[in-house]
């Protein structure tokens, strides 16, 4: 499959005052964060497991909520736990389900006669219900979903306005953590009657060439007038930096429309940009156009639409082409969690996932298995990262009693618009999924359905599905709806595949691979999972999955393939599986009852011990964001040209002098020479398309030092050593950075080391730090990357698991000046690092 297309970079906005403005947000450009100072108070299930009536008048402008907690937003109200080990491992054993209300009472200035007034919500988890001065404004049940709701009728023009938003997650139920509450941001919109409409623009570019670039765009207005409109549209168009500034200007076009009284209408404008400059992820150059709306010589709106200009192309047998050029996908799944910052959003912190992602050598990610928040998509388009956009876990037939299923009759044609219409413009979007492991796989017409109504509202981009039955997929035909065929884990079938004569031109991609899984610093002898961990040496993995290396030689054996997505990127909380009992493990083993057997009675066994575990193992880097050895084994086959050797595991061990310690090392070279106390222990080699580590079985621990030299085409390559640790006697702080911006709400991210006076880790010290900060600061959360750990993230004392922890920091409101954040330890030294707000 081909398509050409120049898309929209981020869900943005931008000033009225001025093309030096910087961009915070796509689309109208009278934008406002509605984030601060809201009231919430929880009902029904209560976090320690009792139960709250919930009042029936708290949408009630009279109802007094001056004792309800105040607090801004993104907000996740399960993240504070407790952890209770009698709730669900799947889930995270943290209390997500109850009912959440917000209220926020607030006034709008100096409203205009016909002005129009909208929240955008980002997301909110889950079922939402909206209320306005006593009166219901509406909903939107899928959490995940960015929605409008007009607040007009509802308003106040004088005086005190009332919101009141009611949140429901008993009534929702997730294979992982969810979250609860507002959890994504929310913007008041201000328009004038006559303006674009929601998310109103679908810009394509069917022509790009070293010459010109042609642009289309389909605009969707709307007039609140009673009477006809007759209006101009311009629209100019600017080269747009890296700080979201628009910078030289490059193109326009203008028309007219007549739009009928309190009615919608479209309208296509058409221009070309001379040399235009590509988006691609070496180099993600972007534009911005900026559309006016003029209504009897006066300007009625003014909307803007950052975006890019690439050209895409998947074939089976030659793969995938940006501009062009084969890109091979280099991609990883992650879900919507942030660790111990739970759902509630942060832009700092996600930027922070993405690059240690791409310093491993990412170029995809894929939203699983719902649609992100969409300052993703703007991060995406920025650092140069290739995004398949998912809808859905579930269709009709859900994977737990109360999730998507019980809205997919109803909601499912408006949440696939929401989020195309959203995303359309991307250029980091290339592939829309309408599902992951849906039960309806062999469905012929539920999957031609769902793919069609993508198409009709984006031609531009193909679309897949994540199967785990893609035998059944194909044999049933249902595969045939898709433009691109994904795959999760099951490829001993691809050369059959290849052959088909109904698939040989259909491109494949591992839509999810490998799930190994792993705990950061764990290493085991004899067996790969003790104490409710697993083994770092990265090569456990359920039935379904496979170690890296595995993956590696498919993607070698077939090279017409597309490329992968690794089963995570990210640790992330509840799935923790092998040491989950969730029920829904079954499904990837449907058509194998054999193995399905096996697993149920396996499963059944496990729920009897109620494993501890409250976040999962699969991640490449663990839920602090500290990297696990796989991190350097991705990094050295992703990212040949980087010189990178990486000896596993630690060398401090008390009670193993003289045993056999396997040593692996992960490099980028092709040869490598072990050596132990200066004693070689051989020279290896790798087996082209058939090795992608390094093995020396047969080394016996002695206490010292462990060096490798690696080596590519016969020259020294790359050197690594470790040490045996003394005596934990300090601790180092690390920060992510030296300043942040408090209005834009960054964090900063601080690792801590427990150390021998050397500096070298103490690889198994579990050391009790405090964490206190002083200034203009306060602490976040703290996290130390261990999947049995209850202690609160809220906590400002933590273990150090296997010698590192993590304490997330935050300028109080409306401070500015120095943070002062120290970690102390009994009988070790403290350490400290100083922060600037800026």
């Amino acid at each position: 499959m081909k398509a050409v297309f120049g898309m929209i970079l981020a869900l943005l906005s931008f000033s009225l005052f001025g093309q030096q403005q910087e961009i915070t947000r796509m689309g109208n450009a009278r934008v406002e964060l509605f984030d601060r100072d809201w009231k919430f108070s929880r009902f029904g299930l209560q976090a320690d497991g009792n139960q709250l009536a919930e009042p029936n008048d708290l949408y009630k402008t009279e109802f007094i909520d001056n004792t309800w907690r105040s607090l801004d937003l993104p907000h996740d109200w399960a993240i504070e736990g407790p952890f209770r080990i009698e709730l669900a491992s799947e889930s995270g054993k943290l209390p997500y389900k109850g009912i959440g209300w917000y209220r926020k009472h607030f006034k709008v200035e100096n409203l205009q006669a016909g002005e129009r007034v909208y929240l955008d919500f980002d997301g909110a988890m889950a079922n939402a219900k909206i209320w306005l001065n006593d009166r219901y404004v509406g909903t939107w049940p899928y959490g995940y979903s960015s929605f409008r709701m007009d607040l007009t009728p509802y308003l106040k023009k004088e005086g005190e306005n009332v919101l009141a938003v009611r949140l429901d997650t008993e009534n929702w139920e997730s294979r992982w953590y969810s979250g609860a509450g507002i959890y994504r941001h929310v913007w008041m919109v201000r328009t004038s009657a006559v303006h674009v409409a929601h998310w109103g623009t679908s810009i394509t570019t069917p022509v790009i060439n070293d010459q010109y670039a042609t642009i289309k765009n389909e605009v969707t207005l709307e007039n609140f007038r009673f009477f006809p409109v007759h209006a101009e549209v311009k629209a100019t168009y600017f080269e747009l930096d890296a700080q979201d500034k628009p910078g030289k200007q490059v193109a326009t076009a203008s028309g007219f429309v007549d739009l009928h009284a309190n009615a919608s209408g479209k309208m296509n404008l058409e221009t070309r940009i001379n040399q235009p400059k590509r988006w691609d992820i070496l180099s993600p150059n972007r534009y911005v156009e900026k559309i006016e709306i003029i209504v009897d010589g006066q300007v009625s709106d003014t909307y803007y639409s950052p975006f890019g200009l690439r050209t895409i192309e998947f074939t089976a047998h030659e793969g995938f082409k940006l501009n062009g050029r084969r890109v091979d996908i280099k991609g990883v799944c992650n879900h919507h969690d942030l660790g111990s910052l739970g759902a509630a959003f942060n832009k700092s912190a996600l930027e922070r996932q993405l690059k240690m992602l791409q310093t491993m050598g990412m170029n995809s990610l894929r939203t699983s298995h719902n649609p992100p928040a969409p300052e993703l998509l703007e991060l995406a388009d920025k650092m140069g990262i290739l995004i398949w956009d998912e809808a859905f876990d579930a269709w009709r037939t859900g994977k737990r009693a109360k999730d998507y299923n019980r809205l997919y009759d109803e909601w499912h044609e408006r949440d696939l618009l929401a989020m195309v219409h959203r995303d359309r413009n991307h250029p980091s979007v290339f592939i829309w999924s309408i599902g992951n492991e849906v039960l309806e796989q062999q469905d012929v017409e539920m999957t031609g359905h769902l793919a069609n109504i993508i198409r009709h509202a984006d031609p531009t981009r193909p679309v897949s599905n994540g199967y785990n039955d893609p035998d059944g997929g194909r044999e049933s035909g249902a595969a045939t709806a898709l433009d691109i065929m994904g795959v999760n884990y099951f490829f001993s079938q691809q050369g059959r595949w290849d052959k088909d004569p109904r698939y040989k031109n259909m491109p494949t991609l591992g839509s999810e691979t490998s799930s190994c899984v792993s705990s950061r610093g764990e290493y085991f002898f004899g067996t790969d999972y003790d104490g409710w961990q697993v083994t770092s040496y990265d090569r456990a993995a359920p039935g379904w999955g496979c170690s890296p290396d595995a993956q590696f030689r498919i993607l070698a054996q077939y090279p017409n393939l597309l490329g992968e997505y690794v089963w995570t990127g990210f640790d992330y909380l509840g799935e923790p599986t092998p040491y989950n009992s969730a029920e829904t493990n079954l499904l990837n083993f449907r058509t194998d009852p054999a193995k399905r057997a096996e697993l149920e009675a396996a499963l059944e066994e496990l729920k009897k011990k109620n494993p501890p575990s409250r976040s999962s193992y699969f991640g490449i880097i663990d839920l602090a964001g500290f990297p696990k050895d796989r991190f350097y084994l991705y990094q050295s086959h992703w990212r040949p040209e980087l010189p990178i050797a990486h000896i596993l595991p630690h060398w401090t061990w008390e009670n193993r002098k003289g045993e056999i310690t396997p040593v692996h090392v992960y490099t980028s070279g092709t040869e490598a020479e072990l050596f132990v106390n200066g004693k070689s222990q051989g020279r290896k080699k790798k087996a082209l398309s058939q090795d992608f580590r390094l093995q020396w079985d047969s080394v016996r621990y002695e206490p010292g030092t462990v060096k490798v030299v690696a080596y590519k085409d016969g020259k020294e390559w790359a050197k690594s050593e470790i040490k045996t640790a003394g005596k934990a006697e300090r601790l180092q702080m690390e920060a992510d950075r030296v300043t942040i911006d408090g209005k834009k709400s960054e964090l900063v991210f601080v690792s801590v080391k427990v150390t021998d006076k050397k500096g070298t880790l103490v690889p198994q010290s579990d050391a009790l730090i405090d964490f206190s900060v002083g200034g203009a600061g306060e602490i976040v959360s703290t996290d130390n990357g261990n999947a049995i750990d209850f202690t609160s993230f809220q906590s400002h004392s933590r273990k150090a698991y296997n010698g590192m922890a993590l304490v997330i920091v935050k300028a109080k409101k409306g401070e500015k000046g120095e943070i002062r954040i120290k970690a102390t330890s009994k009988e070790l030294n403290l350490a400290s690092v100083k922060i600037m707000v800026k």
